[in-house]
């Protein structure tokens, strides 16, 4: 029996995200934040909108996610992200506390595991859900902007 709510159906929300970053010119990475089977936090990037380099979808989850709960621990939510997450937003799911991060497609070149970036000791990771989808997407989007140039 397949789950309504298992990893395929929230990272088909997570890939939601990331095209509308895509129809925005922004690199198509969207996040989710999950708790207890519910999203409290929809995001995807916005670096070029904002002209911030930390305006990265797990940036902006966290910072929504945070919000919605009241407090800045993420304890008990599990992230949804259509890319590996880079270094840096490692380091901001670290001190969240994020429970599980459940990614797309691997970033064999800036991901947080090629980096060596520690996740908190509770945080389990694991990728591959939809990787060919999310995978295209950044395909496309980056021969696009090649050909524009």
């Amino acid at each position: 029996m397949v789950l309504p709510f298992d990893d395929k159906y929230y990272m088909k929300k997570a890939l939601q995200e990331a095209e509308a970053a895509y129809e925005k010119g922004e690199v198509p990475i969207g996040a989710i934040i999950v708790i207890n089977d519910r999203i409290i936090a929809r995001a995807h990037n916005l670096t070029e909108q904002l002209n911030d380099v930390t305006a990265h979808a797990e940036m902006q989850a966290i910072t929504a996610a945070a919000n919605f709960l009241g407090g800045k621990y993420l304890q008990n939510c599990t992230m949804y992200v259509t890319l590996e997450p880079c270094q840096m937003c490692a380091g901001a799911l670290y001190w969240s506390q994020l429970a599980k991060i459940v990614y797309a497609a691997k970033d064999p070149e800036r991901g947080c595991s090629v980096m060596g970036t520690k996740l908190h000791p509770k945080t389990e990771i694991f990728g591959g859900i939809l990787e060919n989808e999310a995978s295209e997407l950044l395909k496309r989007f980056f021969i696009e902007k090649r050909n524009l140039n």
